[in-house]
Protein backbone atom coordinates (compact mmCIF):
# COMPACT_ATOMS: atom_id res chain seq x y z
CA UNK A 1 0.00 0.00 0.00
CA UNK A 2 1.17 3.57 -0.69
CA UNK A 3 1.38 6.31 1.91
CA UNK A 4 -0.85 9.20 0.84
CA UNK A 5 -0.74 12.62 2.47
CA UNK A 6 -2.79 15.74 1.84
CA UNK A 7 -0.34 18.40 0.70
CA UNK A 8 -1.59 21.85 1.61
CA UNK A 9 0.76 23.41 -0.94
CA UNK A 10 -0.98 21.68 -3.86
CA UNK A 11 -4.34 21.10 -2.14
CA UNK A 12 -4.30 17.48 -3.27
CA UNK A 13 -3.89 14.03 -1.76
CA UNK A 14 -0.54 12.79 -3.02
CA UNK A 15 1.46 9.58 -2.78
CA UNK A 16 4.43 10.30 -0.55
CA UNK A 17 7.85 9.15 -1.65
CA UNK A 18 10.92 10.67 0.03
CA UNK A 19 13.37 12.73 -1.99
CA UNK A 20 16.15 10.53 -0.60
CA UNK A 21 14.84 7.03 0.27
CA UNK A 22 17.73 6.57 2.70
CA UNK A 23 16.93 9.74 4.69
CA UNK A 24 13.38 10.98 5.18
CA UNK A 25 13.20 14.50 6.65
CA UNK A 26 10.35 15.84 8.80
CA UNK A 27 10.16 19.21 10.54
CA UNK A 28 7.39 20.14 12.99
CA UNK A 29 7.07 23.60 14.50
CA UNK A 30 7.50 23.37 18.26
CA UNK A 31 6.54 25.63 21.17
CA UNK A 32 7.58 29.10 22.24
CA UNK A 33 8.71 28.33 25.79
CA UNK A 34 7.47 31.09 28.07
CA UNK A 35 4.75 29.15 29.94
CA UNK A 36 3.14 25.71 30.16
CA UNK A 37 1.62 24.68 26.84
CA UNK A 38 -2.11 24.22 26.34
CA UNK A 39 -3.74 21.07 25.03
CA UNK A 40 -3.99 22.51 21.52
CA UNK A 41 -0.19 22.76 21.45
CA UNK A 42 -0.04 19.01 22.13
CA UNK A 43 -1.92 18.02 18.99
CA UNK A 44 0.98 18.50 16.51
CA UNK A 45 3.55 16.44 18.48
CA UNK A 46 0.97 13.69 19.11
CA UNK A 47 -0.37 13.32 15.56
CA UNK A 48 2.86 14.06 13.71
CA UNK A 49 4.71 11.83 16.16
CA UNK A 50 2.51 9.01 14.84
CA UNK A 51 3.48 10.09 11.32
CA UNK A 52 7.18 9.87 12.26
CA UNK A 53 6.66 6.30 13.53
CA UNK A 54 4.80 5.38 10.34
CA UNK A 55 7.56 6.86 8.19
CA UNK A 56 10.18 4.87 10.10
CA UNK A 57 8.17 1.70 9.67
CA UNK A 58 7.87 2.22 5.92
CA UNK A 59 11.14 3.86 4.94
CA UNK A 60 13.65 3.19 7.71
CA UNK A 61 15.89 6.17 8.46
CA UNK A 62 13.95 9.31 9.41
CA UNK A 63 15.41 12.57 10.70
CA UNK A 64 12.61 14.23 12.65
CA UNK A 65 13.22 17.74 14.00
CA UNK A 66 10.88 19.66 16.30
CA UNK A 67 12.23 23.05 17.34
CA UNK A 68 12.15 25.13 20.48
CA UNK A 69 11.61 28.87 20.08
CA UNK A 70 13.61 30.26 22.98
CA UNK A 71 13.94 33.91 21.96
CA UNK A 72 10.70 35.81 21.49
CA UNK A 73 8.96 38.95 22.71
CA UNK A 74 6.69 36.93 25.04
CA UNK A 75 9.74 35.31 26.62
CA UNK A 76 11.38 38.71 26.94
CA UNK A 77 8.31 40.12 28.68
CA UNK A 78 8.23 37.23 31.17
CA UNK A 79 11.95 37.60 31.90
CA UNK A 80 11.63 41.35 32.47
CA UNK A 81 8.60 40.86 34.72
CA UNK A 82 10.47 38.25 36.82
CA UNK A 83 13.78 40.11 36.56
CA UNK A 84 15.72 37.05 35.35
CA UNK A 85 17.69 36.19 32.20
CA UNK A 86 15.60 34.66 29.41
CA UNK A 87 17.27 31.26 29.80
CA UNK A 88 15.77 30.92 33.30
CA UNK A 89 12.32 31.11 31.69
CA UNK A 90 13.13 29.03 28.63
CA UNK A 91 15.01 26.26 30.45
CA UNK A 92 12.15 25.80 32.92
CA UNK A 93 9.42 25.57 30.31
CA UNK A 94 11.46 23.57 27.81
CA UNK A 95 11.87 20.92 30.51
CA UNK A 96 8.17 21.16 31.42
CA UNK A 97 7.21 20.73 27.76
CA UNK A 98 9.41 17.65 27.42
CA UNK A 99 7.87 16.15 30.57
CA UNK A 100 4.31 16.87 29.41
CA UNK A 101 4.91 15.37 25.97
CA UNK A 102 6.55 12.27 27.47
CA UNK A 103 3.51 11.79 29.72
CA UNK A 104 1.31 11.88 26.60
CA UNK A 105 3.38 9.10 25.05
CA UNK A 106 5.11 11.40 22.56
CA UNK A 107 8.50 9.97 21.62
CA UNK A 108 11.24 12.61 21.45
CA UNK A 109 12.26 13.70 17.95
CA UNK A 110 15.73 13.00 16.61
CA UNK A 111 16.69 16.68 16.77
CA UNK A 112 15.42 19.39 19.13
CA UNK A 113 17.08 22.58 17.85
CA UNK A 114 16.85 25.77 19.87
CA UNK A 115 16.77 29.12 18.11
CA UNK A 116 19.46 30.64 20.35
CA UNK A 117 21.87 27.89 19.27
CA UNK A 118 21.51 28.95 15.61
CA UNK A 119 22.15 32.69 15.68
CA UNK A 120 25.21 32.42 13.42
CA UNK A 121 23.20 30.46 10.85
CA UNK A 122 20.38 33.00 11.03
CA UNK A 123 22.80 35.87 10.41
CA UNK A 124 24.37 34.06 7.46
CA UNK A 125 20.93 33.43 5.94
CA UNK A 126 20.04 37.12 6.34
CA UNK A 127 23.31 38.07 4.61
CA UNK A 128 22.60 35.74 1.68
CA UNK A 129 19.11 37.15 1.25
CA UNK A 130 20.49 40.70 1.20
CA UNK A 131 23.19 39.73 -1.32
CA UNK A 132 20.56 38.12 -3.59
CA UNK A 133 18.26 41.14 -3.46
CA UNK A 134 15.52 39.46 -1.43
CA UNK A 135 16.14 41.42 1.79
CA UNK A 136 17.37 44.85 2.77
CA UNK A 137 18.73 46.66 5.81
CA UNK A 138 16.86 49.65 7.23
CA UNK A 139 17.54 51.33 10.57
CA UNK A 140 19.32 48.26 12.00
CA UNK A 141 16.47 46.03 10.84
CA UNK A 142 16.75 43.41 8.13
CA UNK A 143 13.50 42.90 6.23
CA UNK A 144 12.42 40.43 3.59
CA UNK A 145 11.18 42.12 0.41
CA UNK A 146 7.95 40.29 -0.30
CA UNK A 147 7.66 41.59 -3.85
CA UNK A 148 10.99 39.89 -4.69
CA UNK A 149 9.26 36.48 -4.45
CA UNK A 150 6.42 36.22 -7.00
CA UNK A 151 4.98 33.07 -5.39
CA UNK A 152 4.38 34.76 -2.03
CA UNK A 153 0.90 33.75 -0.84
CA UNK A 154 0.89 30.44 -2.74
CA UNK A 155 0.73 28.30 0.43
CA UNK A 156 -2.08 30.18 2.19
CA UNK A 157 -3.94 31.17 -1.01
CA UNK A 158 -4.45 34.70 0.31
CA UNK A 159 -4.75 37.91 -1.61
CA UNK A 160 -2.40 40.80 -0.89
CA UNK A 161 -5.09 42.61 1.10
CA UNK A 162 -5.86 39.51 3.17
CA UNK A 163 -2.19 38.94 3.88
CA UNK A 164 -1.66 42.48 5.05
CA UNK A 165 -4.67 42.27 7.35
CA UNK A 166 -3.82 38.79 8.61
CA UNK A 167 -0.17 39.53 9.29
CA UNK A 168 -0.97 42.46 11.61
CA UNK A 169 2.04 44.10 10.08
CA UNK A 170 3.74 47.05 11.66
CA UNK A 171 3.60 49.76 9.05
CA UNK A 172 6.96 51.26 9.96
CA UNK A 173 8.62 54.08 8.02
CA UNK A 174 11.70 51.94 7.33
CA UNK A 175 9.69 49.35 5.39
CA UNK A 176 9.71 49.61 1.62
CA UNK A 177 6.33 47.84 1.44
CA UNK A 178 3.87 47.32 4.32
CA UNK A 179 3.97 43.52 3.87
CA UNK A 180 7.74 43.20 4.21
CA UNK A 181 8.54 41.18 7.31
CA UNK A 182 11.37 41.33 9.83
CA UNK A 183 14.31 38.92 9.67
CA UNK A 184 16.45 40.75 12.23
CA UNK A 185 15.65 43.59 14.63
CA UNK A 186 17.66 45.75 17.04
CA UNK A 187 17.67 45.07 20.77
CA UNK A 188 17.58 47.75 23.44
CA UNK A 189 19.91 47.23 26.44
CA UNK A 190 17.33 45.38 28.57
CA UNK A 191 16.55 42.87 25.82
CA UNK A 192 18.61 39.85 24.76
CA UNK A 193 20.76 40.46 21.73
CA UNK A 194 23.67 39.23 19.64
CA UNK A 195 26.28 41.09 17.62
CA UNK A 196 25.55 41.23 13.91
CA UNK A 197 26.57 43.26 10.85
CA UNK A 198 23.53 45.44 11.57
CA UNK A 199 24.28 46.05 15.25
CA UNK A 200 23.24 44.26 18.41
CA UNK A 201 19.91 42.57 17.83
CA UNK A 202 17.85 39.40 17.70
CA UNK A 203 16.14 37.32 15.01
CA UNK A 204 12.59 37.54 13.82
CA UNK A 205 10.44 34.48 14.46
CA UNK A 206 10.14 33.19 10.90
CA UNK A 207 13.85 33.14 10.03
CA UNK A 208 14.57 30.96 13.07
CA UNK A 209 12.76 27.92 11.65
CA UNK A 210 14.30 28.39 8.21
CA UNK A 211 17.81 28.43 9.65
CA UNK A 212 17.16 25.42 11.89
CA UNK A 213 15.68 23.43 8.98
CA UNK A 214 18.71 24.24 6.86
CA UNK A 215 21.18 23.29 9.59
CA UNK A 216 19.69 19.90 10.42
CA UNK A 217 17.65 18.74 7.42
CA UNK A 218 19.10 20.50 4.37
CA UNK A 219 17.90 22.94 1.74
CA UNK A 220 14.92 20.81 0.71
CA UNK A 221 12.94 18.77 3.24
CA UNK A 222 10.29 16.13 2.68
CA UNK A 223 7.57 17.24 5.10
CA UNK A 224 6.94 20.42 7.04
CA UNK A 225 4.09 20.22 9.57
CA UNK A 226 2.39 22.30 12.22
CA UNK A 227 -0.87 23.86 13.28
CA UNK A 228 -3.11 25.45 10.66
CA UNK A 229 -2.82 28.71 12.58
CA UNK A 230 0.84 28.82 11.49
CA UNK A 231 0.05 28.52 7.79
CA UNK A 232 0.00 32.31 7.56
CA UNK A 233 2.12 34.22 8.16
CA UNK A 234 4.73 31.87 9.70
CA UNK A 235 4.85 29.07 7.14
CA UNK A 236 4.23 31.41 4.22
CA UNK A 237 7.22 33.49 5.30
CA UNK A 238 9.37 30.42 5.92
CA UNK A 239 8.62 29.16 2.43
CA UNK A 240 9.49 32.50 0.84
CA UNK A 241 12.76 33.18 2.65
CA UNK A 242 14.03 29.58 2.47
CA UNK A 243 13.27 29.25 -1.25
CA UNK A 244 15.06 32.51 -1.95
CA UNK A 245 18.01 31.73 0.35
CA UNK A 246 18.54 28.42 -1.47
CA UNK A 247 18.51 29.82 -4.99
CA UNK A 248 14.96 28.81 -5.84
CA UNK A 249 15.13 25.23 -4.58
CA UNK A 250 11.91 23.74 -3.24
CA UNK A 251 11.90 24.26 0.52
CA UNK A 252 9.35 21.67 1.66
CA UNK A 253 7.80 19.11 -0.69
CA UNK A 254 4.76 18.43 1.53
CA UNK A 255 3.03 20.84 3.92
CA UNK A 256 0.73 19.27 6.54
CA UNK A 257 -1.42 21.28 8.94
CA UNK A 258 -3.46 20.05 11.89
CA UNK A 259 -6.78 21.63 12.79
CA UNK A 260 -7.40 23.64 15.93
CA UNK A 261 -9.08 22.54 19.16
CA UNK A 262 -12.47 24.05 19.94
CA UNK A 263 -14.35 24.37 23.20
CA UNK A 264 -18.13 24.70 22.95
CA UNK A 265 -17.75 25.44 19.26
CA UNK A 266 -15.25 28.24 19.84
CA UNK A 267 -11.53 28.17 19.12
CA UNK A 268 -9.44 27.83 22.27
CA UNK A 269 -7.83 31.17 23.08
CA UNK A 270 -6.50 32.94 26.12
CA UNK A 271 -8.71 35.93 25.42
CA UNK A 272 -11.80 33.72 25.75
CA UNK A 273 -10.47 32.02 28.88
CA UNK A 274 -11.10 28.53 27.48
CA UNK A 275 -7.51 27.28 27.36
CA UNK A 276 -6.56 24.10 29.22
CA UNK A 277 -2.91 23.54 30.05
CA UNK A 278 -1.51 20.06 29.49
CA UNK A 279 0.26 20.32 32.83
CA UNK A 280 -3.10 20.69 34.61
CA UNK A 281 -4.98 18.11 32.54
CA UNK A 282 -2.32 15.49 33.29
CA UNK A 283 -2.97 15.96 36.99
CA UNK A 284 -6.69 15.33 36.50
CA UNK A 285 -6.93 12.64 33.82
CA UNK A 286 -5.07 9.52 32.65
CA UNK A 287 -2.44 10.72 30.15
CA UNK A 288 -3.27 7.90 27.74
CA UNK A 289 -6.91 9.03 27.64
CA UNK A 290 -5.77 12.53 26.66
CA UNK A 291 -3.66 11.00 23.90
CA UNK A 292 -6.58 8.89 22.69
CA UNK A 293 -8.80 11.98 22.64
CA UNK A 294 -6.26 13.91 20.55
CA UNK A 295 -6.19 11.06 18.02
CA UNK A 296 -9.96 10.62 17.88
CA UNK A 297 -10.53 13.11 15.04
CA UNK A 298 -8.69 13.41 11.75
CA UNK A 299 -5.64 15.60 12.25
CA UNK A 300 -6.66 18.07 9.54
CA UNK A 301 -10.07 18.75 11.09
CA UNK A 302 -11.02 20.80 14.15
CA UNK A 303 -11.40 18.79 17.36
CA UNK A 304 -14.11 19.61 19.90
CA UNK A 305 -12.46 19.27 23.29
CA UNK A 306 -14.63 18.51 26.32
CA UNK A 307 -14.84 16.52 29.54
CA UNK A 308 -17.22 14.20 27.71
CA UNK A 309 -14.57 13.43 25.10
CA UNK A 310 -12.05 12.58 27.83
CA UNK A 311 -14.57 10.42 29.69
CA UNK A 312 -15.40 8.54 26.49
CA UNK A 313 -11.70 7.98 25.90
CA UNK A 314 -11.27 6.59 29.42
CA UNK A 315 -14.19 4.19 28.96
CA UNK A 316 -12.84 3.02 25.61
CA UNK A 317 -9.41 2.33 27.09
CA UNK A 318 -11.12 0.53 30.00
CA UNK A 319 -12.59 -1.88 27.44
CA UNK A 320 -9.32 -2.42 25.63
CA UNK A 321 -7.29 -2.95 28.78
CA UNK A 322 -10.08 -5.19 30.06
CA UNK A 323 -9.65 -7.25 26.91
CA UNK A 324 -5.90 -7.48 27.47
CA UNK A 325 -6.55 -8.55 31.05
CA UNK A 326 -8.80 -11.34 29.81
CA UNK A 327 -5.94 -12.41 27.53
CA UNK A 328 -3.39 -12.41 30.35
CA UNK A 329 -2.88 -16.15 29.92
CA UNK A 330 -1.78 -15.66 26.29
CA UNK A 331 1.94 -15.02 25.90
CA UNK A 332 2.85 -12.69 23.02
CA UNK A 333 6.53 -11.66 22.96
CA UNK A 334 7.33 -8.19 21.66
CA UNK A 335 8.86 -9.57 18.46
CA UNK A 336 5.61 -11.45 17.71
CA UNK A 337 3.42 -8.34 17.85
CA UNK A 338 2.13 -7.32 14.45
CA UNK A 339 0.39 -4.41 12.78
CA UNK A 340 -2.77 -5.56 10.95
CA UNK A 341 -2.95 -4.50 7.32
CA UNK A 342 -6.29 -2.73 7.79
CA UNK A 343 -4.84 -0.66 10.62
CA UNK A 344 -1.73 0.39 8.70
CA UNK A 345 -3.85 1.04 5.61
CA UNK A 346 -5.95 3.53 7.58
CA UNK A 347 -2.84 5.40 8.74
CA UNK A 348 -1.46 5.37 5.19
CA UNK A 349 -4.64 7.14 4.07
CA UNK A 350 -3.54 10.63 5.13
CA UNK A 351 -2.97 9.55 8.74
CA UNK A 352 -6.62 8.61 9.25
CA UNK A 353 -6.49 7.96 12.99
CA UNK A 354 -10.30 7.76 13.45
CA UNK A 355 -10.42 4.89 10.97
CA UNK A 356 -7.38 3.27 12.60
CA UNK A 357 -9.07 3.50 16.00
CA UNK A 358 -12.17 1.90 14.49
CA UNK A 359 -10.02 -1.02 13.33
CA UNK A 360 -8.53 -1.22 16.84
CA UNK A 361 -12.05 -1.41 18.30
CA UNK A 362 -12.93 -4.28 15.98
CA UNK A 363 -9.77 -6.17 16.94
CA UNK A 364 -10.62 -5.79 20.63
CA UNK A 365 -14.21 -6.90 20.05
CA UNK A 366 -13.04 -9.98 18.12
CA UNK A 367 -10.53 -10.78 20.86
CA UNK A 368 -13.23 -10.70 23.53
CA UNK A 369 -15.26 -13.27 21.59
CA UNK A 370 -12.36 -15.49 20.55
CA UNK A 371 -12.07 -18.95 22.09
CA UNK A 372 -9.31 -20.87 20.32
CA UNK A 373 -5.79 -20.47 21.65
CA UNK A 374 -4.19 -19.53 18.33
CA UNK A 375 -6.97 -17.09 17.47
CA UNK A 376 -6.63 -15.37 20.85
CA UNK A 377 -2.86 -15.17 20.41
CA UNK A 378 -3.19 -13.62 16.94
CA UNK A 379 -5.70 -11.01 18.08
CA UNK A 380 -3.64 -10.07 21.13
CA UNK A 381 -0.61 -9.66 18.86
CA UNK A 382 -2.71 -7.45 16.56
CA UNK A 383 -4.03 -5.38 19.43
CA UNK A 384 -0.60 -4.76 20.94
CA UNK A 385 1.09 -4.22 17.57
CA UNK A 386 -1.47 -1.71 16.36
CA UNK A 387 -1.44 0.02 19.73
CA UNK A 388 2.34 0.37 19.63
CA UNK A 389 2.25 2.09 16.23
CA UNK A 390 -0.23 4.67 17.47
CA UNK A 391 1.17 4.95 21.01
CA UNK A 392 -1.61 3.20 22.95
CA UNK A 393 -2.05 0.07 25.11
CA UNK A 394 1.61 -0.20 26.07
CA UNK A 395 1.17 -0.38 29.85
CA UNK A 396 -0.04 -3.41 31.74
CA UNK A 397 -3.77 -3.76 32.47
CA UNK A 398 -2.92 -3.70 36.18
CA UNK A 399 -1.13 -0.38 35.83
CA UNK A 400 -4.06 1.09 33.89
CA UNK A 401 -6.80 -0.07 36.25
CA UNK A 402 -4.90 0.64 39.44
CA UNK A 403 -3.51 4.03 38.41
CA UNK A 404 -5.47 5.78 41.15
CA UNK A 405 -4.83 3.24 43.89
CA UNK A 406 -2.42 5.59 45.65
CA UNK A 407 -5.35 7.94 46.35
CA UNK A 408 -7.07 5.19 48.35
CA UNK A 409 -6.38 4.99 52.10
CA UNK A 410 -6.44 1.19 51.81
CA UNK A 411 -3.35 -0.66 50.69
CA UNK A 412 -3.41 -3.26 47.93
CA UNK A 413 -3.26 -6.11 50.46
CA UNK A 414 -6.21 -4.66 52.39
CA UNK A 415 -8.23 -4.25 49.21
CA UNK A 416 -7.58 -7.82 48.12
CA UNK A 417 -8.31 -9.12 51.63
CA UNK A 418 -11.69 -7.36 51.59
CA UNK A 419 -12.44 -8.77 48.13
CA UNK A 420 -11.58 -12.26 49.40
CA UNK A 421 -13.85 -11.72 52.42
CA UNK A 422 -16.62 -10.58 50.09
CA UNK A 423 -16.22 -13.77 48.06
CA UNK A 424 -16.51 -15.90 51.18
CA UNK A 425 -19.60 -13.94 52.24
CA UNK A 426 -21.20 -14.57 48.85
CA UNK A 427 -20.46 -18.29 49.07
CA UNK A 428 -22.06 -18.35 52.53
CA UNK A 429 -25.04 -16.41 51.08
CA UNK A 430 -24.31 -13.53 53.45
CA UNK A 431 -25.37 -11.00 50.84
CA UNK A 432 -25.77 -8.07 53.21
CA UNK A 433 -22.12 -8.48 54.25
CA UNK A 434 -21.09 -8.88 50.63
CA UNK A 435 -22.91 -5.68 49.62
CA UNK A 436 -21.47 -3.81 52.60
CA UNK A 437 -17.91 -4.67 51.53
CA UNK A 438 -18.65 -3.54 47.96
CA UNK A 439 -19.97 -0.24 49.32
CA UNK A 440 -16.97 0.12 51.63
CA UNK A 441 -14.61 -0.28 48.70
CA UNK A 442 -16.69 2.00 46.48
CA UNK A 443 -16.41 4.71 49.12
CA UNK A 444 -12.63 4.43 48.70
CA UNK A 445 -12.89 4.71 44.92
CA UNK A 446 -12.45 0.99 44.33
CA UNK A 447 -14.78 -0.58 41.78
CA UNK A 448 -15.29 -4.37 41.74
CA UNK A 449 -16.04 -6.21 38.52
CA UNK A 450 -17.39 -9.75 38.84
CA UNK A 451 -16.24 -11.95 35.97
CA UNK A 452 -16.53 -15.68 35.21
CA UNK A 453 -12.89 -16.07 36.28
CA UNK A 454 -13.40 -14.20 39.55
CA UNK A 455 -13.63 -10.62 40.83
CA UNK A 456 -11.37 -7.87 39.54
CA UNK A 457 -10.94 -4.40 40.89
CA UNK A 458 -9.82 -1.01 39.68
CA UNK A 459 -9.21 2.29 41.38
CA UNK A 460 -11.44 4.91 39.79
CA UNK A 461 -11.14 7.85 42.16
Amino acid sequence: MSLKLYNNLTRTLEVFEPLDPSRVTLYVCGPTVYNYVHIGNARPPVVFGVLAKLLRRRFGNVVYARNITDVDDKINAAAIEQQVPINVITDKFTAAYADDMAALGVEPPDVVPRATQHIDGIIRMCERLIEQGHAYEAEQHVLFAVDSFPDYGKLSRRSTDEMLAGARVEVAPYKRKPGDFVLWKPSTPELPGWDSPWGRGRPGWHIECSAMCEAHLGDTIDIHAGGVDLQFPHHENELAQSTCAHGGKVFARFWLHNGMLNMDGKKMSKSLGNVFRVHDLLAEHPPEALRYALLSAHYSQPLDWSDTLIEQSVRTLDRYYGTLRELADVDVPIEARQVPEAFESALCDDLNTPQALSVLAQIAADARRATGGERRRTLKADLLGAGALIGLLQQSPEAWFNRNASACSLGTEQIEALIAERQEAKKARQFERSDAIRQQLAAQGIEIEDTPSGPRWKACT
